[in-house]
């Protein structure tokens, strides 16, 4: 269960990252043109991705 918050909390941060540093100019993006959308969408991806690693 930590591996997996843990892989949360990373996919979290990228997802923030993500959405300041690429982003989307046009405001079309269904990711990344909002900075929610964007961390909870990554947070998904990194527990799903660090919840295969705690078996």
């Amino acid at each position: 269960m930590v591996i997996t918050l843990i892989g949360i909390a990373a996919g979290a941060l990228i997802g923030f990252l993500y959405f300041k540093l690429v982003g989307c100019r046009t405001g079309t993006c269904p990711l990344t043109s909002s900075p929610v959308r964007s961390v909870l969408y990554w947070a998904l991806i990194g527990g799903l991705a660090a919840s295969g690693f705690g078996r």
